[in-house]
């Protein structure tokens, strides 16, 4: 690899021209080389700003000799031919959350990564919130986790491909529930086993913007995970229950309590960062000293078996066992 990591993006939508921006203004080990985007003239704009090429077909971009890795940035339903074709090409990749669309989707992306010997990212960026690291090093403060609360509100989404299952492989419990999925499995140490959920629609039109689910872990305990995007403000309350007392706190409002107790003490939580940026760092981070990813293709799949089990579980108004993705 060159000094600085040549870097392709793929899809700059609202989204990833986030990553674009942060990798050329804030990141010096980095260097964008090419974005793809298929509205060509769109991406041709962007590559004028950005300082790089742009490219109409992202296997142009995957191909290219000075890519040392691939940054994906498009709806779930497009990961695995994307991954596919990055694996034969052997480019390291950062995959957008939510890994895929299926479990079933997931597996495969996982068979090429494998058979490749790939090293790949998931952007499970919340794992980078402040306050989701203060819970995380004070959980031992609590003894023993027997139940968690996790809840995400957020504004409607823009119309568009969100609301269309064929592009955006489903709603808000993809979308947004696959961040606290992945929370209830990190801040509780345990593996998932099944789900219960109910889903509504409030301002959508075919994908769900409404969702609550509750969980059975490992070791019988209970997680409650709720998200919805059909109201003018945000929160992303998290409470861990344990046996000497509880974690109450909330990733939107940037605040940390213990409750021991009758008494309520705040944490101090440090000032809100960049999320993507914070990721971005520990993937190239990860590419220099050619160790295993932060959050490999595994962890993100995991959470992505739960959202798939949340799905059965509306449909059938039954519990659904949550299935192993290897």
């Amino acid at each position: 690899m060159t000094t600085r990591l040549g870097i392709g993006l793929i899809g700059t939508g609202k989204h990833g021209i986030r990553y674009a921006r942060h990798i050329v203004r804030d990141l010096p080990e980095l260097r964008l080389v090419a974005i793809a985007r298929r509205d060509v003239e769109v991406g041709r704009s962007q590559a004028a700003e950005l300082g790089c090429r742009a490219c109409g077909d992202y296997r142009d971009l995957i191909a290219a000799p000075d890519v040392d890795a691939v940054v994906v940035v498009v709806p779930p339903t497009l990961h695995l031919e994307v991954v596919e074709t990055a694996a034969a090409e052997g480019r390291p990749m950062l995959l957008e959350k939510p890994a895929a669309p299926s479990v079933e989707a997931g597996r495969r992306m996982l068979l090429a990564v494998r058979k490749a010997a790939l090293p790949v990212m998931v952007a499970q960026t919340l794992r980078y919130n402040g306050v989701v690291r203060v819970l995380s090093e004070a959980r031992s403060r609590i003894g023993r986790v027997h139940a968690l609360r996790i809840a995400q509100y957020l504004e409607p989404s823009r119309p568009g491909w969100i609301d269309d299952p064929a592009i955006s492989g489903g709603g808000v419990a993809l979308h947004t529930g696959i961040h606290s999925f992945d929370l209830a499995r990190l801040l509780s140490g345990l593996e998932a086993e099944s789900v219960c959920c109910e889903m509504a629609r409030v301002g959508t039109e075919r994908t769900e913007d409404n969702f609550s689910a509750v969980v059975r872990m490992s070791g019988g305990v209970l997680a409650s995970v709720a998200a919805s995007r059909a109201t003018a403000s945000r929160g992303g309350a998290i409470e861990l229950v344990g046996e000497s007392g509880q974690l109450i706190g909330d990733h939107a409002l940037n605040f940390v309590r213990i409750v021991q107790g009758a008494i309520s003490t705040e944490l101090s939580v440090p000032p809100p960062v960049s999320t993507v940026l914070a990721t971005l760092k520990d993937f190239a981070a990860a590419l220099r000293r050619g160790g295993p990813m932060p959050i490999p293709l595994e962890e993100g799949l995991r959470a992505v078996a739960l959202v798939a089990a949340c799905y059965r579980a509306a449909a059938s108004r039954r519990a659904e066992p949550v299935e192993a993705v290897e």
